[in-house]
């Protein structure tokens, strides 16, 4: 538990600015430095006030409380606040793979170059699939989502993806996540680029 204690009213606040980064095409939670329109005045009248005070004893600063709540929305726990307070080992995890996210990388880029026989293959779309192969490879578990945002941010192929996909149902809210996702995830770009030319160079 934290010796320092984050304001609940300022937890609600970050709270409010990531679930609407993640949910809202237009607001962006960096730009807005985790400011939402929101009033002290109505967040004391919500009967969960309380969660968010606890919440604000488990971190010692607002960058680990911001880390928190952006890998419970990343890995689809976002939602009521009282049901993130026993997530902690979401956050473990999440923490774990971010700070060795090289490795991860690597690792994830291996497994992919084993099922396709060039660079480019991996973000096109196969017979009988709906979606790019890392895409595909991602919603069946085998590779992360910081793997998925890295390489969008290298090659950009989600705007392609966009136009060749025909899915309504789910596609909108994976693009949006990986989208939204890539404002906070910080990586090597030289490295990760090494990384692709390494292994398909072989």
């Amino acid at each position: 538990m934290s010796a320092n204690m984050i304001e609940p009213f300022e937890v609600y606040q970050c709270y409010l600015a990531i679930k609407r980064h993640f949910e809202s095409d237009s607001y962006n939670a960096k730009t807005y430095n985790y400011k939402t329109s929101a009033r002290q005045s109505t967040f004391l009248k919500r009967k969960d006030k309380y969660h968010f005070a606890k919440l604000g004893r488990k971190f010692n600063n607002k960058s680990e409380l911001i880390g928190f709540l952006i890998s419970q929305f990343v890995e689809g726990k976002g939602g009521w606040v009282g049901n993130m307070l026993g997530n902690d080992e979401v956050y473990t995890q999440w923490s774990r793979k971010t700070q060795a996210l090289t490795y991860t990388f690597r690792e994830d880029i291996n497994k992919l170059a084993e099922q396709v026989d060039s660079f480019d293959e991996l973000f096109e779309i196969r017979d009988g699939d709906t979606y790019p192969f890392v895409i595909t490879a991602y919603m069946s578990n085998q590779i992360s989502i910081e793997t998925v945002v890295v390489l969008d941010q290298l090659v950009l192929f989600m705007h392609k993806a966009n136009k060749e996909v025909n899915d309504t149902i789910l596609w909108p809210d994976i693009e949006r996540k990986i989208r939204k996702y890539s404002t906070f995830l910080s990586f090597d770009r030289s490295k990760a680029q090494r990384i692709i030319f390494d292994v398909f160079t072989q």
